[in-house]
């Protein structure tokens, strides 16, 4: 049964009140957005919709602030915040559940990839981050020493975030600012805002000082424009939906932009493959955090000889996957976002099976609830392969050689991430040389990846600049170099 309301009003009574807090100097509680349980429909939280007046304090207060925090100071901040997530990790997992529907499996191990990432983020904050380059290489160099440093940027960073991972997603942006000690203002999405106010109230149990970042929360149609063109915003980190993206490409002129935009991830099953270990890894990659991940497997690519065999291990782990009340720790997969996402992925299921595809299991849609479904006999020019099926959708498509594997893989939009799934070293290195994407991944689901590794994609996924707190780091800096005698 759902947990009542008043036991989950324990759940978000401290970040609701951080909400109030963090918004402004003032606010207006009439002004409030309503968080919803994507499981019942039900009010768990509200927050503040913040006005663009709000949003400009929060640049101003971010920009006339200028951090001192040395590089332990950043480490011991970063360590403790750790430190505390973990200490609450059940807590926070049933936060992130409340508000966005993920199952307790999915939300237990989101805190757990969040503790990691503030773990590489102390590290990197150690970081000796210089270069020295002696001048004296040519017959025209000079008894001379060029030194590289990287400062903080300038301005203000620009953070907004999506729905899918409430507090992973928000962790990214947030970690490697602290850790290159600068100020930030963060818009997390409307959906689900919780897990980033919690956040925040925890860096700043930990010590950082609360203008190196401020958390807005609020309407995009009202304050998208001014998170984009503040005069005091140096650079814009945006992660979410390709058109959206787009648009902040085209409005934040002359801003340093990293720009995560999703994908159409494929997962490539070889003629050698083992195919129950193969379906197993389809389907973790498919059904698991609800299939909303950029990272998600959306295609699975199988080759004509074993794609019998294969689609019936992949519909037996299909139906052996528990999908349910996400507050019951033994579900593997809660709701989607809302109602209106999961009557897109129906739709766009019914529409394959119309167009001949052939649906196996699932599409048996209860509201916001969308159980795992899989379809085969699917076709690359089906809708549900074309564009980016944000959900617990498998479609099986067959090829016959590499050739055809690869040129599949290539005829999307998105170049993000992708998995293979074979033992045969050349197609392995074939298929990492010619395939349109950020990553590939043998033996394994397009989006694994360690949180302090290059993460990023191509084409409509992105500009190529890479996240993962290594290269965020570097992004959210400045080098500046300089030359002594030597």
């Amino acid at each position: 049964m759902p947990t009542p309301v008043a036991e989950r009003r324990r759940v978000i009574d401290a970040p609701r009140r951080e909400a109030m807090r963090i918004a402004g100097e003032k606010v207006h509680r009439e002004r409030t957005i309503d968080v919803c349980y994507p499981w019942t429909g039900e009010v768990v939280a509200t927050v503040p919709r913040a006005t663009v007046d709000d949003v400009r304090r929060a640049f101003r207060i971010g920009r006339e602030y200028r951090p001192v925090l040395t590089r332990h100071e950043r480490y011991r901040i970063l360590m403790k915040a750790g430190d505390l997530l973990a200490a609450r990790r059940d807590e926070v997992a049933r936060l992130i559940t409340l508000e966005s529907g993920l199952c307790l499996k999915d939300t237990l191990y989101e805190v757990g990839r969040a503790s990691d990432v503030l773990l590489f983020a102390a590290q990197q904050a150690l970081q000796d981050d210089g270069q020295s380059f002696s001048c004296d290489l040519t017959h025209h160099g000079k008894q001379r020493r060029v030194h590289t440093m990287r400062e903080p940027m300038l301005g203000v960073i620009s953070a907004i975030t999506p729905f899918n991972h409430p507090l992973n997603q928000v962790i990214h942006k947030v970690a490697p600012a602290v850790a290159t000690n600068n100020r930030m203002v963060l818009k997390p999405t409307e959906k689900t805002p919780l897990a980033a106010l919690l956040l925040a109230d925890v860096l700043y149990e930990a010590g950082l000082p609360p203008p190196m970042l401020s958390v807005v929360t609020g309407d995009p149609k009202e304050i998208a424009d001014e998170m984009l063109t503040n005069e005091h915003a140096d650079i814009v980190t945006f992660t979410g939906g390709v058109a959206v993206g787009k648009a902040i490409a085209a409005k934040a002129v002359y801003k340093r932009q990293i720009l995560e935009l999703g994908g159409n991830d494929p997962i490539v099953v070889m003629y050698d493959a083992d195919v129950a270990k193969a379906a197993e890894l389809a389907a973790g990659g498919s059904y698991k955090n609800s299939g909303q991940r950029c990272t998600a497997v959306k295609r699975i690519f199988v080759h004509e000889k074993v794609a019998a065999d294969f689609t019936e291990a992949l519909l037996a782990r299909t139906r052996a996957w528990r999908c349910g009340d996400p507050l019951d720790p033994s579900v593997d997969m809660g709701t989607v976002i809302d109602e209106a996402a999961a009557k897109l992925f129906e739709r766009r299921v019914e529409a394959a099976v119309a167009e001949g595809a052939r649906l196996l299991h699932g599409n048996r849609r209860e509201g916001a609830l969308y159980p795992p479904t899989l379809l085969d006999r699917v076709r690359g020019e089906m809708e549900v392969v074309r564009q980016e099926t944000f959900g617990p959708v498998s479609p099986v498509l067959t090829f016959k050689n590499l050739d055809d594997a690869i040129a599949q893989v290539n005829s999307t939009a998105f170049g993000l991430s992708s998995g293979i799934c074979t033992n045969r070293l050349d197609d392995v290195m074939r298929f990492v040389k010619e395939a349109n994407v950020g990553s590939v991944n043998v033996w394994e689901v397009p989006g694994y990846r360690l949180e302090v590794t290059p993460f990023g994609g191509i084409k409509d996924s992105g500009l190529g600049i890479k996240e993962g707190v290594q290269e965020c780091c570097k992004a959210f800096t400045n080098v500046k170099t300089y030359s002594i005698p030597w």
